[in-house]
């Protein structure tokens, strides 16, 4: 996925890796996560050409669009996640396109029918100008009637008071290739002024009998954006025309809901 991870955000001193340097480890713990697999699928063999997938990490989105019969480019700011994709992609047959770039400076000479941000890739963008980057450079790769979907978690008041610095079990998944069980915490901290939660993350790998075989700990970084706010940003990078929903049925934005959905036109 990505992303300005914590280090960047805190400067050169931090003593956590991000978690996105890690492809492997990534698609162990992330493999199974697929919530909004035939959203992002369904959207992309409708599109009527190319779709490039910003913030494609190891490929749990890309590679289910490419097996739907879509052509597919995807970008990352990080080569170890993209290796895995690369990897995986060539394992089942199938041709990716693959960019390393910075989501918030990118140029590419195709023009595309769709452009997506899955799975909160667009809440790295801890900063304004950082935002605005990013979705300047969305308008300007669209086709002529192409259109940008954006997938952000929505942070409600109960979740940010929350979060007082204790580990929460965020997933737990069985390893398929070693049958370990792999835990994945998040502990956070949140800087409601400038809406950004840090996370320190750690991933517990426990073998079949329960012992803990290992642990890595990482950091990172999100901001996050409401309603109001995204919409202004679209405005502001230059489109025209946009419809936000609350999940991936398209169900209504309403405060119930924690997942927003934006589709974003230029024309």
């Amino acid at each position: 996925m990505e992303g300005l991870s914590a280090g960047e955000l805190r400067g050169p001193s931090a003593p956590l890796p991000s978690p996105y340097d890690d492809g492997e480890l990534y698609e162990r713990v992330f493999h199974g996560l697929d919530m909004d697999i035939e959203f992002f699928s369904t959207l992309a063999k409708e599109a009527r050409g190319p779709v490039l997938e910003l913030g494609c990490g190891t490929g749990r989105v890309t590679l289910p669009c490419l097996e739907a019969g879509a052509e597919v480019d995807g970008l990352d700011l990080y080569p170890s996640m993209l290796e895995v994709l690369r990897r995986k992609a060539e394992a089942r047959g199938l041709s990716v396109r693959l960019h390393r770039a910075d989501m918030r400076a990118f140029s590419l000479p195709r023009r595309y029918a769709l452009i997506t941000i899955p799975f909160n890739a667009f809440l790295h963008n801890l900063t304004t100008e950082d935002q605005l980057a990013t979705l300047c450079r969305c308008r300007d790769h669209p086709a002529s009637g192409g259109v940008l979907v954006v997938h952000a978690s929505l942070f409600t008041s109960p979740e940010i008071l929350s979060s007082t610095n204790t580990p929460i079990l965020e997933l737990e998944t069985v390893d398929p290739g070693t049958g370990h069980t792999l835990q994945h915490y998040d502990t956070r901290s949140i800087d409601a002024v400038n809406q950004i939660q840090h996370s320190t993350n750690e991933v517990r790998e426990l073998d079949r009998d329960g012992p803990l075989v290992s642990s890595r700990r990482t950091e990172t970084a999100v901001r996050w954006v409401n309603r109001a706010e995204f919409e202004l940003l679209l405005r502001v990078a230059g489109f025209t025309r946009w419809e936000l929903y609350g999940g991936f049925r398209r169900e209504p934005l309403d405060v119930e809901h924690q997942q927003m959905v934006a589709f974003a036109w230029k024309d």
